[in-house]
């Protein structure tokens, strides 16, 4: 077996391992990034940039359907089904391939090492792909994540979200089980753009570790649209005959008739095969690999981030992880780390949600009496004219005399594009006066934020 030295080695090519060997290369490190799969992980293949695709499909599909109300002759264009899901599709693997392509290049470009195949541990600092060893000063564990499938009889019938994007043609009928944002996501795509879409959930609400008033929100939304929801449901068994598929309850209750079974039930760390013992790497209780705040495993020289650490399972989580991990080990910041309060994020369903900072419940936990929270019901100006209408909600959670905002949460239409720009005032300790005393910028959704009484 031949042997290769490098300061660095990423075990997992997705965002948080290329932005990490990337970074570490241009302080002059010689790295390297093990990956078996397509380059880019989960969000790039699987994840956040395909459904970005489709929801703005589905996007596409609900202002069709509102184009009579503007005045708009379209036809049959907007009527369910009308996607041709083949066509996206293809289009959609396409665009996938091509970013594959550019961080191929990129690496190349940067002098990254780009070893293709599985990696596994043979002591902390030496692992073996196909049959060669490779040294690494440091390596990093990042392989991600993968969805969940539960050990219930029948549940090899179903599909995960990684074959949501293998669907060659839309399925007629539709039934996906979570309350999480994945579920939430992909069951908003499949209902926007012509699927019978059933959602089941095991509680009475959605996005359960979200701000209440958001999960409350999107289920009313859901419901106005003609999206079936079940709560209250907990899968015992799948079942198919004739093509079709019935799944089954814990408490018996059959609902049956599915082209597509969709299990959205939450994400594992991918460690299978790491041989994670050799290197004496320990993992927390629900199996992730543990970490502190600087990222360090419990073995010197060995660290892990983004998915498998299950924490703040983002893109742009494991790549501002991996980028001040680089920037600590080779760029002489000794103490710079990522941290993971006060971080932003969106779920890109119809209409989509944006939050950052700590929910209702979560603030009064900690800060107890000192909490008031503001809040604003409305319908945006665009559904002025449409027979659909659809909501917008706000909240604002501050804390203290000087109401310092520690939480924001919003689902209505352009929550997506405005969440961005808030969560930099709130992370730089923006108070309700500071919002109060910014002009508004009318007529738009986001001026409520700066309104709110």
């Amino acid at each position: 077996m031949s042997s290769d030295v490098f300061d660095l080695i990423s075990i997992g090519g997705g965002s948080g391992g290329l932005a990490c060997a990337q970074r570490a290369a241009e302080f002059g490190a010689k790295s390297a990034v093990i990956e078996s799969g397509r380059l880019g992980g989960t969000c790039v293949n699987v994840g956040c940039v395909p459904k970005k695709v489709m929801w703005n499909a589905a996007g596409i599909a609900d202002a069709l359907a509102d184009a009579g109300d503007y005045g708009f002759e379209i036809g049959k264009v907007a009527e369910a089904g009308g996607n041709d899901w083949s066509i996206l599709k293809k289009k959609r693997d396409a665009y996938i391939a091509r970013l594959n392509g550019i961080y191929a290049r990129s690496l190349a470009a940067k002098g990254v090492a780009h070893i293709e195949g599985r990696a596994k541990f043979l002591d902390a600092h030496t692992v073996e792909v196909n049959g060669t060893r490779y040294r690494g000063a440091h390596v990093v564990i990042a392989t991600g994540g993968y969805p969940d499938v539960p050990r219930v009889p029948g549940a090899e019938l179903g599909i995960t979200s990684d074959g949501f994007f293998e669907l060659e043609a839309r399925p007629q009928r539709v039934a996906v089980i979570g309350s999480g944002y994945v579920a939430c996501e992909l069951a908003s795509a499949f209902h926007a753009l012509g699927s019978a879409t059933q959602l089941f959930i095991r509680k009475d609400h959605l996005l359960t570790h979200f701000d209440v008033m958001l999960g409350k929100s999107l289920m009313r939304e859901m419901l106005a649209d003609g999206l079936a929801i079940h709560a209250g449901v907990v899968p015992g068994a799948l079942r198919e005959q004739s093509g079709h598929k019935t799944l089954v309850a814990a408490d018996g209750r059959e609902f049956p008739g599915y082209d597509c079974v969709l299990w959205a039930i939450g994400r594992s760390a991918d460690v299978a095969g790491l041989e994670l013992r050799a290197a004496g790497v320990a993992l927390d209780a629900g199996g992730f690999v543990a970490t502190d705040a600087f990222q360090n495993t419990n073995v010197a020289g060995v660290y892990a981030i983004g998915d498998v650490t299950g924490r703040a399972q983002l893109t742009p989580v494991a790549i501002a992880a991996g980028r001040r991990l680089s920037d600590r080990l080779f760029g002489d910041k000794r103490e710079r780390h990522l941290s993971y309060e006060m971080i932003p994020t969106v779920v890109f369903t119809h209409p989509p949600i944006g939050t950052v900072g700590l929910s209702e419940s979560e603030a009064r936990a900690q800060f107890g009496d000192a909490v008031k929270v503001y809040v604003a019901d409305f319908t945006p100006m665009y559904y002025a004219l449409t027979t659909r209408k659809v909501h917008t909600d706000m909240k604002l959670v501050c804390v203290g005399a000087e109401e310092k905002i520690v939480g924001c949460h919003i689902i209505g239409a352009g929550a997506d594009e405005m969440l961005q720009g808030f969560a930099v005032a709130i992370r730089m300790g923006a108070t309700k006066r500071d919002f109060d005393d910014t002009v508004a910028v009318h007529p738009t959704s986001a001026e409520e934020l700066v309104t709110l009484r």
